[in-house]
């Protein structure tokens, strides 16, 4: 069998972007970093997302039936630590960083380089986690060109430098 501690060790090696989740409605305003996010299909535009149900905010996503996936740019390490931390407060978390909406109402980071607002169509769970299956409804895409991903339990920068 293997041990919980193994697959963690083996999964920090696979590279993954940095992604602010977030929702807002009857349930307020809430968010999370996650790794685990994915495309599904292009047709209906679909997202994965994985969340531990255990999670301060996760029947705050379930009670609000949407969200907004906020791939992180090179600069946004502060916002991805706050969001992963149980130190701040909601309201402390979306101070950082400028906001504003698409579609559905759930917040979107100004300068992310891509946010996907989507509609939560099915959720499934498994072990630990929830797998909401979202329905693209609107996306946001910026010019920048560094992304901030997460391997071997540490931040890195990729993407195009810019000339000095």
């Amino acid at each position: 069998m293997i041990q919980a501690t193994d697959f963690k060790n083996a999964m920090s090696l696979l590279t993954s972007a940095v992604n602010v989740v977030t929702t807002a409605g009857t349930s307020g305003m809430h968010g999370f970093t996650a790794s685990a996010v994915c495309s599904v299909t292009d047709t209906p535009p679909t997202l994965l997302v994985c969340m531990n149900q255990s999670s301060r905010s996760h029947m705050h996503f379930i009670e609000n039936e949407i969200l907004t996936v906020n791939v992180l740019g090179a600069q946004h390490e502060q916002i991805s630590n706050a969001f992963a931390s149980s130190k701040f407060t909601s309201d402390q978390r979306f101070k950082l960083g400028s906001w504003t909406t698409l579609e559905t109402g759930s917040p979107v980071l100004k300068n992310a380089l891509a946010s996907f607002d989507c509609e939560i169509d099915q959720i499934q769970q498994i072990g630990t986690h929830s797998i909401f299956m979202c329905r693209v409804v609107a996306i946001q895409q910026s010019q920048q060109e560094q992304a901030l991903v997460y391997f071997n339990r540490a931040y890195h920068q990729v993407g195009q430098l810019e000339n000095a």
